[in-house]
């Protein structure tokens, strides 16, 4: 099959062409802004990049167009398309599909999915898991909204064998497993679902659940629906591994449950943590199961384990060999990321965006360096969710932990200053990079941890702060 695809170059696209090509598929693409690393990314494994949506792309005439959720009806000033590449193929009656919808059908079908959900925690639970099912012999398949530093790549179809344990039989077991990163936001301008509904997996994590993505959700209310969608198609062999501290969570499981269930986090769990993030006891039902040391930090990853742990146990993964494997696992790329050192200045690079990810970034950071170091964290509101202020309020409270607060605010529509009021001399606000590089230069002093937080390229922060502090 040859494969067009509108919108290769996010990460979820770009993953999806990897598999594809690793098919042995013929696949070709477009994008607005082709530029590394994802470009040098696709057209090492052969794929052939167009820059732009120009309706000319017809004329390649491939035996599907796979559309990315970039991609609108939207128009311009002047009246014009802004995807003149999709209206034409509209005019011309040609076959189109969504990445999810075309993952499923192509990728999916016949393996044991294990989907992974949730505001936050998506790429490191999901990479966690591939790596556990990799590290026990299971040659897993995945699709990673980053990059695990273990594998060096987003996705690859995998292979091997289902095996068993006694621990853990696999009831109706289908194909080998198949580890997908499930996110909650719309699968394309066609088809307002949420991508998870696509991949009707066998093993569902539910991580977490609070309000987020406010330009295409209404309130929390309409986000614990679309999870409940996704918990619909779950089989009843399958397993939902949800997480006991969320109230969220629990009203999504009230709406209706017919698989079985397995919780983590909370005292009365099935499976909890005992001692600090760094080196934990994983419990089952009270009884200890394993034993978790490795290099990560804060609470947020003590849960994603154990959520990684009871998810890979329904593969027949026993909990012990699971801990045992996590405790060379790499994180991803971007997470807690260090970037470098300039006269004892350490500096940091993390996807974290959302005001509770936010804080349990810092949280973790502070729980690594102790109560003396200072930590400075610098951010900018980039999500279309803090873009439009709906989570203001929250800065304060999501910075508690650190020392001091830099904030990016060039392109908000609403005031940063005032929204950390709060912090009083603690927080500064910048209009542009080169400002906010200023001012974190001049704060900075050797011992400082320089946490840098943002969903996008920041500007290039982290490496005009390490070339300005070697100046």
């Amino acid at each position: 099959m040859h494969i067009h695809i509108l919108g290769i170059c996010g990460t979820f696209m770009g993953g999806l062409a990897a598999l594809a090509r690793e098919a042995e598929h013929k696949v070709t693409g477009c994008d607005a802004g082709v530029y590394p690393p994802m470009s040098e990314q696709l057209r090492s494994l052969g794929i052939d990049l167009i820059e732009g949506f120009g309706a000319e792309q017809l004329d390649l005439n491939p035996d599907m167009f796979v559309i990315g959720n970039v991609v609108s009806r939207a128009r311009l000033a002047d009246g014009s398309p802004k995807f003149p590449l999709m209206e034409a193929l509209l005019d011309a009656g040609l076959p189109y599909t969504s990445g999810p919808q075309w993952l499923a059908e192509h990728v999916l079908q016949g393996r044991h999915v294990l989907a992974v959900a949730g505001t936050h925690g998506k790429t490191t639970t999901t990479s966690m898991l591939a790596w556990v099912l990799e590290s026990t012999g299971r040659h897993p398949g995945f699709l990673v909204g980053g990059v695990p530093m273990n594998f060096g790549v987003s996705a690859r179809l995998g292979g091997g064998v289902q095996t068993r344990s006694s621990m853990a039989p696999v009831a109706g077991s289908v194909g080998a497993p198949f580890v997908i990163e499930a996110d909650e936001y719309d699968t394309a301008f066609f088809d307002k679902r949420s991508k998870f509904v696509h991949y009707r997996p066998r093993t569902a994590v539910l991580n977490n659940l609070e309000f987020d993505h406010a330009d295409i959700f209404d309130d929390l209310a309409a986000i614990e629906r679309q999870f409940h969608h996704l918990v619909r198609t779950v089989p009843g062999s399958g397993r939902i591994v949800v997480n006991g501290l969320e109230e969220s969570l629990a009203r999504v499981l009230h709406q209706g449950c017919w698989s079985e269930v397995r919780s983590f986090g909370a005292a009365v769990s099935d499976f909890t943590a005992r001692g600090e993030p760094q080196d934990f006891e994983v419990l089952f039902q009270g009884k200890r199961v394993g034993r978790v040391q490795w290099e990560l930090t804060g609470v947020h990853n003590q849960l994603n384990a154990l959520a990684a742990i009871a998810a890979a146990e329904h593969v027949g993964v026993a909990p012990a060999d699971a801990a045992q494997a996590l405790g060379n696992f790499q994180n991803v790329k971007r997470r807690m990321e260090m970037r470098g050192s300039a006269r004892g200045i350490t500096v940091y690079d993390d996807f974290a965006h959302h005001p509770t990810a936010m804080r349990t970034t810092v949280d973790g950071l502070r729980r690594k360096v102790g109560d003396s170091a200072r930590i400075l964290a610098i951010f900018e509101p980039r999500s279309n969710t803090m873009k439009l202020g709906s989570m203001k309020s929250q800065l304060p409270w999501s910075l508690e932990q650190a020392n001091l607060a830099f904030c990016h605010a060039g392109g908000l529509g609403w005031d940063a200053r005032a929204a950390l009021t709060a912090m009083g001399s603690r927080a500064l606000v910048a209009d542009s990079i080169e400002e906010l590089v200023r001012q974190v230069v001049a704060a900075a002093r050797p011992g400082d941890h320089l946490l840098c937080m943002s969903n996008g390229s920041f500007g290039g922060v982290h490496q005009k702060l390490l070339a300005a502090l070697g100046a």
